[in-house]
């Protein structure tokens, strides 16, 4: 009778062995195994994978920049300076609105830092003499915007050429200004497009650039190059204006619907 408490402490200890054992080989069975149907885990099993809502296509690489300009509109009065420094000489006022009462519009050429860590912007400037540029603040500006067209003025060959993307979509016979009122040669670009002067005289658009005459063009807002329509479709091609580029009023409609503002423009 005192041996019976002992063998069934040995019992319960073969009977938990055997039970560990049992465990063992069930674990080993599922290692060797993991290819077998789910089917019987239930609600353990893992769900399907979800299909991509896309797929990415191949890489490409990003298109050419050699044709895009910048250009920019004034948001507050500044001061242009012939360097990008605070302290450099002035070179003209730039204010928020053109002549024509549209925002202030200025190409953009290059962007700099200096010591102090303001931003200033090298752009061109609708002034006399022609060509003028200077640097103001950034802050002065809005955001940047690209155009990758271009506008080439011929006045020997009295014709406009519209350059996209350096290509040619557009090209037109043009009037421009007369003996002793010559349409002035070199860089500008377009400063706004108007509807405002749709008449006989001007056609049914017209674009202001920053070209300048040092005489009256006969431009509404002063001594400005404009590109406009025409009521003598049959003076075109020839010299015939006060400096400003005349254009039949079909081609100045394609060009409206062609040429962004702050095109460049290039006049030889």
């Amino acid at each position: 009778m005192p041996r019976r408490p002992q063998t069934r402490r040995w019992q319960a200890v073969t009977l938990a062995l055997l039970g560990a054992v049992a465990a063992v080989g069930v674990a080993a069975a599922a290692v060797r195994s993991p290819e077998k149907p789910a089917a019987a885990a239930g609600a353990g099993a893992l769900p399907l994978p979800v299909a991509p809502a896309f797929v990415p296509g191949r890489p490409r690489p990003l298109g050419s920049t050699r044709h895009l300009s910048h250009w920019a509109i004034v948001k507050r009065p500044a001061i242009a300076r012939v360097a990008p420094a605070a302290g450099a000489a002035v070179v003209a006022a730039v204010p928020t609105l053109a002549p024509e009462g549209t925002p202030s519009a200025v190409a953009v050429i290059a962007q700099r830092q200096d010591d102090g860590g303001r931003v200033w912007v090298h752009v061109r400037l609708p002034v006399l003499p022609n060509g003028t540029t200077g640097w103001v603040r950034r802050r002065a500006l809005g955001g940047y915007e690209a155009v990758d067209t271009r506008l080439d003025v011929d006045l020997a060959r009295l014709r406009a050429t519209l350059y996209r993307d350096g290509r040619p979509v557009l090209r037109a016979p043009v009037g421009v200004g007369g003996p002793g009122w010559p349409t002035p040669r070199g860089e500008f670009y377009v400063r706004n497009k108007l509807t405002r002067y749709r008449s006989p005289a001007y056609g049914p658009v017209a674009f202001g650039t920053s070209a300048r005459s040092p005489a009256a063009t006969g431009w509404p807002a002063g001594g400005f190059v404009g590109i406009h329509g025409t009521d003598r479709p049959d003076l075109v091609p020839g010299r015939v204006s006060h400096g400003c580029i005349r254009m039949r009023n079909a081609d100045i409609r394609a060009l409206a619907r062609r040429m962004p503002v702050g095109t460049p423009l290039t006049i030889h």
